[in-house]
């Protein structure tokens, strides 16, 4: 097998394995049983766990397309692809900091709230990158 080829089974690996270890939080739901400081604290730990398994899973997507750009690159001599791709990337996360941000504020002076808050619109919009990085490259 060529470099290429393993690089290729690889993603393919971390890809299969990424989905299947999602599948087991995805079942588990965050949920917030009261107002209590200890079921609040309980509540935003899971999600800080959720959207760990999230950033994760989109950076194994990012890697993978980013390998799928490369080799597109190598073959047909397209090099605008892969900048344009990084650059929707970080132009993704300033999207996802801004639109959170907003809603953390409007929530203050309640700390926990905004925490709260601003962990909720972080997984949403994780979730709905995820979906779309996961469309095949044709």
């Amino acid at each position: 097998m060529t470099r290429n080829n393993y690089l290729s089974l690889f993603a393919c690996l971390s890809i299969a394995t990424s989905l299947l270890s999602t599948q087991s939080y995805a079942d588990q739901q965050c949920q917030l049983a009261d107002n209590s400081i200890d079921a609040s604290k309980s509540y935003i730990q899971c999600l800080d766990l959720v959207l760990d398994k999230l950033y994760r899973q989109q950076k194994i997507w990012q890697n993978k397309i980013t390998m799928d750009l490369e080799r597109i690159e190598q073959d047909t001599g397209n090099t605008q692809l892969l900048p344009i791709f990084q650059r929707s990337i970080t132009n993704h996360m300033r999207y996802l900091e801004d639109s959170c941000r907003w809603r953390y504020l409007q929530k203050m002076p309640n700390s926990t709230a905004a925490a709260i808050t601003y962990k909720q619109c972080e997984i949403n919009i994780l979730q709905q990158h995820i979906a779309v990085l996961n469309k095949p490259i044709k």
